[in-house]
């Protein structure tokens, strides 16, 4: 969901910005309406060979599960800027053949967009750089062990979960998108 042209930001914080706004209701009444904006954020399938990195991930305020490698954009920077800079941050990983294969929007009351990017022929080019509330232990794993972490209760993002699991419905899909993962374009 997009901000309306007439929001105003009401608060800043570290991450979300609130905004609000009067709209017309279907009563001919008026209402404040209110919305969150945040920085988008990237998430990245590293591949090599016929394996894909995961993260193993822990932070202070969520439990230890499987991950994408990934995190916030920086103000004015561009999602693939992002995505290289995350990748290398988190797994010490670049890549030379990037793809962005989806931009998803939040549903709801929230501004937020997230990037999916898959990164093949990822190497080792140097060692993790980590935040200081990040714990990552990197794992390689077949395709077919990624969807079984990707639709288990230890991975964290949800809606690339959902994506998958709606692959998994249509076995042409998930054909395309293991072309995708490991075929070089």
């Amino acid at each position: 969901m997009k901000l309306p042209p007439q929001a105003k930001k009401v608060f800043q914080g570290k991450i979300f910005s609130v905004y609000q706004w009067e709209q017309k209701l279907y009563d001919g009444s008026t209402g404040t309406f209110e919305m969150l904006k945040r920085p988008g954020t990237i998430q990245i399938i590293p591949v090599s060979g016929s394996e894909i990195y995961l993260s193993l991930e822990e932070q202070p305020t969520k439990p230890r599960t499987y991950t994408l490698f990934g995190g916030r954009m920086e103000p004015d920077e561009l999602p693939l800027v992002t995505a290289k800079r995350e990748l290398i941050e988190e797994a010490g990983l670049e890549s030379n053949d990037w793809e962005l294969i989806k931009t998803y929007e939040y549903e709801g009351k929230i501004e937020w967009p997230m990037y999916l990017f898959i990164a093949r022929n990822c190497k080792q080019t140097a060692k993790q750089h980590l935040d200081p509330g990040e714990k990552i232990d990197i794992k390689k794993v077949s395709f077919n062990t990624f969807l079984d972490i990707v639709m288990g209760e230890t991975f964290w993002n949800q809606i690339v979960a959902n994506d998958i699991l709606r692959m998994q419905l249509d076995k042409s899909k998930l054909e395309e998108f293991k072309h995708k993962l490991f075929d070089e374009h």
